[in-house]
């Protein structure tokens, strides 16, 4: 049975999904709920031999990520985040993530030319030895006749208790080393620690001697970039059990007579934590991916992996033991388990304004996160052929001739089934959308003519596809949706546009709202109610209408930007002929909502004409911010860089045959409040000269884009619907009971 992306994890590729689900086949048969219970009570869980570590040694999972030269498998940290997750789901206790957490640390010193790390790396990559890292700590250092001699403590270090091997920073005349210790050289104490599960310790170093082999050619930038990868992938996979515990109690426990899900409070609490979810799983994704890729940019996206997933796991958590309730506050239910876990890991991943200023940092460097998609080697022999036919449209001169060779060679919608469009692969659209941008071709803006044909090429009859398919695709029709109504915006089934059937065709009386450039289009998309006496579902018909007819009455809308590209339309006994009728009659809502449009590839989630971050780049070049001003530019960066890579995403999804509409609806949600979190940053940055205009301040644009930006949450749905839908759509939640009756 095909997954949705919702349920796929980190993971995108089939070698992905099948070690996710046999480490949670492994994690349910062995990490039982006695098992947990047993560790909850015991006073000496840093110490306590697990009964299962032979068993997950066996698993081969210690030595994934480190690169076959140096005796591991080498199939990078990308696939280890992939078996943490459910780890993570499973509340994992033990010294297996401090162990990988630190061999991925030698494994960077030894990419990096630290020959001396071998021996220590297959031990903790064969399971003989364990290991731990100290993300921070109090230790300094001494340098006398080349040997460093270090004094000072490193607190709540996890897995250290039994650790063999432990690393931690020390700081040597102003800078930061990172040192290899033994077990023996450090005095180890425990400490309580908020997670009940994980011992974690205070190390004492008392003028311990280190050699020249102890010290890491690693930075301190790479180390915090394996922990966010390392830890992050564990806190995931936190989120995860959290998102579908939440969920599932949510469809069973009812209140007031029906299940608690169905209220809008509930819903939306348990949609913003799947779409939490997904945003952490995709940076998570990228921060991997990229330090496996080990280019220049490695340690920005591990950054904006450390800014966005412990604190979207804590919150995750918390919302969590909010929708359970009462009985989320018990200890005796596992919720508060999984709250401490995500609190541990956020605390090991360190401040949350140290963590955005080390984003800011990046972004304010001039660095670029790449998003170039790694495609199949067929992608190559398509780019070919693809390049070799768009430089004949190229070298048309005529604009209106390369518009018309554009639209008859199936360019501007190659989803489309020929020959409206070239029967496009997922991975052709890819292709071709990239070579299109690469040749400077001026596409068509089809706006609204895109979701027309989308609807007639598979549901129009041969004239409707020849005489309106073919000059939109061209770009010589333009058209507008004639949809929403007064009393039925989001809500379009409760539509009360009458079409009464006369000779030869029908009358359409009613009032549109909301329509789109009404006042300049040629053609419309209409739906009507054409049955009265069935179900508000049915009795719809779909049609084509010609904006010319008699009967029509357009008022554009004066905005609050103070344009008008919104209309108010009035039908008053408008004639349609049959032969505008798009599919069946009455069956107009099969028509619209089942459209070509799901089969399309969008490379982008987001919204080009409001605020982006090249916006806030702009803006903040060049500008002396204030600490809060960086930290929050840090925040959008990271925001920015998510909506990015859940595009990647759902790109790479497709091509792999999954369902992504949920993981896409996720996208364009954030995609739309980045744009007006970015112009409302510059605006409150820019003080009065973000109210007036102020010569070289480009205050104008940056004003223009807040008000116009407002929209972008209401229009095709508003955060409010887009949140029913994903609740509904992604975790099973029940409709609302209005909406079932």
């Amino acid at each position: 049975m095909a997954r949705n992306s919702y349920e796929l994890g980190v993971g995108v590729g089939e070698d992905h999904l099948a070690l996710a689900d046999a480490v949670a086949g492994f994690v349910e048969r062995t990490i039982t709920a006695a098992l947990v219970r047993d560790a909850v009570e015991s006073t000496d869980a840093g110490s306590k031999v697990l009964p299962y570590w032979d068993s997950l040694v066996a698993q081969d999972l210690l030595s994934l990520h480190i690169a076959e030269d140096l005796g591991g498998q080498g199939a990078g940290l990308l696939t280890l985040a992939v078996a943490l997750e459910p780890l993570g789901r499973g509340l994992h206790t033990g010294p297996f993530v401090p162990t990988v957490f630190a061999s991925a640390v030698l494994a960077a010193a030894a990419k990096a030319g630290d020959a001396a790390v071998g021996e220590r790396l297959a031990g903790l990559a064969d399971g003989s030895r364990t290991g731990a890292v100290a993300t921070t700590s109090n230790l300094t250092g001494t340098v006398h006749e080349g040997t460093l001699t270090v004094s000072g403590t490193a607190d709540g270090v996890v897995g250290a208790r039994t650790a063999d091997v432990i690393i931690a920073p020390v700081t040597v005349a102003g800078g930061q080393r990172w040192v290899v210790f033994e077990n023996i050289d450090l005095t180890i104490s425990a400490q309580d620690g908020i997670d009940v599960l994980r011992g974690s310790v205070r190390l004492h170093a008392d003028s311990v001697e280190v050699g020249a082999d102890r010290l890491l050619a690693v930075s301190s930038a790479r180390v915090r970039s394996l922990a966010a990868v390392v830890l992050g992938a564990e806190a995931v996979g936190v989120m995860s059990w959290c998102v579908s515990t939440a969920s599932e109690y949510a469809k069973t426990r009812v209140q007031f007579g029906r299940p608690i899900g169905q209220f809008q409070g509930v819903k939306h609490k348990c949609a913003q934590m799947g779409i939490a979810l997904e945003k952490a799983r995709a940076v998570l994704w990228d921060a991997a991916f990229a330090l496996d890729r080990d280019d220049e940019t490695a340690d920005y996206a591990g950054a904006v992996a450390a800014l966005i997933i412990p604190d979207a796991a804590v919150q995750v958590a918390q919302d969590c033991i909010q929708v359970h309730g009462g009985i989320g506050f018990t200890w005796e239910h596992d919720a508060h388990l999984y709250y401490r876990r995500a609190l541990a890991l956020r605390g090991q991943l360190g401040a949350r304004d140290e963590r955005a200023e080390a984003v800011a940092g990046f972004a304010l460097s001039g660095l670029t996160l790449s998003s170039e998609l790694e495609l199949p080697a067929e992608a190559e022999r398509i780019r070919a052929a693809v390049r070799a036919e768009l430089a004949e449209v190229a070298a048309i001169d005529d604009e209106d001739d390369q518009l018309v060779a554009l639209g008859d060679g199936g360019w501007n919608l190659p989803h489309l089934p020929r020959p409206y469009g070239r029967s496009a692969s997922p991975l052709e659209q890819v292709v071709i959308a990239q070579e299109i941008k690469a040749s400077g071709i001026p596409m068509p803006q089809l706006l609204m003519g895109t979701w027309a044909v989308g609807a007639i090429v598979p549901h129009g009859d041969e004239r409707q596809q020849r005489e309106l398919v073919v000059p939109t695709l061209r770009g010589e029709l333009v058209w507008c949706q004639l949809f929403s109504e007064p009393g039925a915006g989001s809500d379009l089934a409760s539509l009360t546009t009458k079409a009464t059937r006369v000779d030869g065709g029908w009358r359409v009386s009613g009032q549109k709202i909301w329509t789109t450039v009404a006042q300049f289009a040629d053609w419309a998309m209409l739906i009507a109610r054409t049955s009265p006496d069935k179900p508000k579902h049915e009795g719809i018909t779909y049609f084509v209408l010609d904006m010319s007819t008699p009967g029509i009455t357009v008022r554009p809308l004066r905005e609050m930007t103070g344009s008008a590209l919104f209309n108010e339309v009035f039908l008053d006994d408008v004639f349609i002929p049959d032969e505008n009728v798009v599919g069946a009659v009455d069956d107009g809502w099969h028509v619209a909502r089942t459209t070509l449009a799901g089969e399309r590839v969008a490379l982008s989630q987001k919204m080009e004409a409001y605020a982006t971050d090249t916006d806030l780049l702009r803006f903040a070049a060049g500008r002396e911010l204030s600490p809060v001003a960086r930290y929050r530019l840090g925040e959008l960066m990271a925001e920015s860089r998510a909506v990015d890579v859940i595009g990647s995403r759902v790109v790479l999804e497709q091509l792999s045959g999954i369902d992504v509409s949920t993981t896409s609806s996720v996208g364009k949600l954030l995609g739309m409040a980045l744009g007006q979190a970015i112009s409302e940053y510059i605006v409150a940055e820019l003080g009065v000269a973000g109210v007036v205009s102020v010569p070289g301040e480009r205050s104008d644009h940056a004003m223009e884009q807040l008000i116009a930006g407002r929209a972008t949450t209401i229009y095709g749905g508003t955060t409010e619907v887009q949140l029913n839908v994903i609740g509904e759509r992604m975790l099973g939640l029940p409709r609302d009971a209005a909406a079932q009756s």
